[in-house]
């Protein structure tokens, strides 16, 4: 609500108009217009900034604390952005070195890999050698004793057929009395 004295300026400045407005008219039909346009422009003019004074310089005060509101926010952001723009040109410059440093230990991480199968194939390959060298080597001494099993039937088949060739009737007598006599000798002992 507005105030009492408030309200008796606004109906004086209304009662100035309306008493001015009847002497504005009575100056456009005669001599003193000039003066009565210059009155009339000032009392316009006055009433203009009286009335408008406040609401225009409210409006200009928010709107200055708007602006200046603002460009505090913008500045923020734009520190906020700077900063960003440089921490990701440092992680995009980081994101080389990073990214040569990634391959590096794959490189290093396969050439460990591969020497580890290669160690791995070796011992494998060892011990294939030595495992075959065991098989070599009791399938040679399997074949031996069957060759010398062999030999020895083909020579008792020999010698048996040699003797038997060889050995008369007369040599078996005297050979099975030996062979008594060593039989006798044997128990007397």
């Amino acid at each position: 609500m507005k105030s009492p004295r408030r309200m008796t300026t606004h109906a004086a400045t209304l009662g100035v108009c309306a008493w001015l407005a009847p002497g504005a008219a009575w100056a456009a039909a005669g001599g003193m217009s000039q003066v009565w346009e210059a009155v009339n422009l000032i009392l316009l003019i006055g009433v203009l900034v009286y009335f408008a004074r406040k609401p225009v310089l409210s409006f200009l005060h928010d709107r200055r604390a708007e602006i200046e509101g603002n460009l505090e926010s913008s500045e923020k952001l734009l520190k906020d952005a700077e900063g960003r723009l440089e921490e990701w040109s440092q992680r995009a410059a980081q994101l080389d070195t990073e990214a040569q440093s990634i391959r590096d230990d794959a490189r290093r991480a396969a050439e460990q890999e591969r020497d580890a199968i290669i160690a791995d194939a070796r011992l494998t390959a060892d011990r294939i050698r030595k495992s075959a060298g065991a098989v070599v080597d009791r399938e040679l001494r399997i074949a031996r004793e069957r060759l010398r099993s062999e030999v020895a039937d083909l020579a008792t088949g020999l010698a048996a057929r040699i003797l038997a060739e060889q050995v008369t009737s007369e040599d078996r007598s005297r050979l099975v009395d030996e062979f008594v006599q060593k039989i006798e000798q044997g128990d007397s002992h």
